[in-house]
């Protein structure tokens, strides 16, 4: 079974958008984290679901509502990991 972990800049995404959650929805911050982790964990069983994006990267599309967030990845396969790299909220224009 495929493992993820987060790169240093995607955990800081996925605390930025946490810190952002709690400032302005707190409602839904713990559910839109648990949201995203469970999207990852998909990764664990399909490690290749995310549309290709050229130079060996992949991108998860996470479904949240009306928008959701993408996660920037790319899989290992010898070493059966999926590295994310970053995250982002659909509406940003890039990644970081």
């Amino acid at each position: 079974m495929t493992r993820w972990l987060l790169s240093d800049s995607a955990a800081q995404d996925l605390e930025e958008l946490c810190d952002f959650l709690l400032e302005r929805f707190p409602e839904h911050a713990v559910q839109t984290i648990d949201v995203v982790t469970n999207a990852l964990d998909v990764l664990t069983e399909h490690p290749l679901m995310g549309r290709t994006i050229g130079h060996g990267l992949r991108e998860l599309v996470i479904s949240r509502g009306r928008s959701g967030y993408l996660a920037l990845y790319e899989f290992d396969p010898i070493a059966d990991i999926a590295i994310v790299h970053a995250i982002r909220h659909q509406r940003e224009s890039d990644y970081h």
